[in-house]
């Protein structure tokens, strides 16, 4: 059963300021202890951008000290809740000993750049929204903030790479199905592992306009290849040329980079635009795409990823 509860949060920019019992950059108000979150699903609410903002927690049973949080971003028409269900992360949790986040878009999208939805028309801050909330989770139990990582799903995954290229908060980022559609130039250096299916028709693999198209008859995505966002990333983690391992249908490159840090990139062959090992997205209930791959198990291949890099 989920249970509810409201964080007061105020928001004064990109600060990050303690005053009277105010963090800015969207922390939550008060001191709650380290026991506030309960064991199993949760929901909290936080105001961001003068708006109330939804998320979803799972916290698995004896989950102490410093944990990891996974921020799990749903794809368009899907929301928090729908995610939970659809990609399995509260399993993962239970067997890795993480906290999970699942926040909710404002009108089930995300400004992720030039995509999407009402979100993107009207500029909505989605980079503040789920930077405070990062914060009022690390105000409610102890996080490990050298392991605090993101991933997404479509639009979802544009904006986790949204996240990494404009903020510092994510020792790693696994965008699925995703392309960047925003500026990258000042990103700091951060562990990366996309995985996209080479049949995506509404993310294409090799970039250009999808095949979805928004209410002014324009294509809702028209953003560069998935090997060229890759390049992108290893040109910023300063790597090494990756090496590649295929085991029909997926195909692994994985580029070694400086201290540490790894960009890799998942093609699985044949594949739509899904969540390999998941659940069948809105998008895809919505038009009849083929079900995801079961080639792979992303949410296990992620998480895996995760926990060998921190900052």
């Amino acid at each position: 059963m989920r249970s509810g509860r409201v964080l007061a949060v105020c928001l004064l920019g990109s600060l990050v300021l303690l005053v009277g019992g105010c963090l800015g950059g969207g922390h939550a108000v008060g001191t709650p202890d380290a026991k506030s979150i309960p064991v199993g699903q949760s929901t909290q609410t936080l105001e961001s951008g003068g708006v109330s903002r939804t998320f979803h927690l799972y916290r698995p049973q004896g989950l102490n000290g410093s944990a990891p949080l996974v921020v799990m971003l749903h794809g368009g028409f899907g929301n928090g809740a729908q995610a939970e269900r659809a990609y399995h992360w509260d399993a993962e949790a239970d067997n890795g000993h993480f906290l999970v986040a699942y926040p909710d878009g404002l009108n089930r999208a995300w400004n992720a750049g030039s995509c999407c939805g009402n979100s993107q028309r009207t500029g909505v801050d989605d980079v503040a929204f789920i930077t405070a909330m990062v914060s009022a989770i690390e105000q409610e139990m102890s996080i490990d903030p050298a392991r605090v990582y993101v991933t997404g799903m479509s639009n979802g995954a544009m904006m986790a790479l949204r996240l990494g290229c404009q903020t510092d908060v994510f020792a790693a980022i696994a965008p699925v199905a995703g392309t960047l559609l925003t500026d990258c130039s000042h990103a700091r250096p951060t562990s990366v592992l996309q995985i996209h299916g080479t049949a995506d028709d509404r993310v294409p693999y090799d970039g250009g306009p999808g095949k979805a198209f928004a209410i002014d008859g324009n294509p809702r995505v028209d953003g560069p290849s998935v090997p060229s966002v890759n390049a992108t990333w290893r040109a910023i983690d300063a790597c090494a040329e990756p090496a590649s391992n295929t085991s029909e249908p997926v195909t692994t490159a994985t580029a070694g980079c400086a201290d540490g840090r790894t960009v890799e990139l998942i093609s699985v062959a044949g594949a739509g635009h899904q969540w390999p090992g998941g659940e069948p997205s809105p998008l895809v209930e919505r038009f009849g795409l083929p079900g995801p791959s079961t080639a792979l198990n992303a949410t296990a291949t992620i998480w895996q990823f995760f926990a060998e890099h921190h900052r």
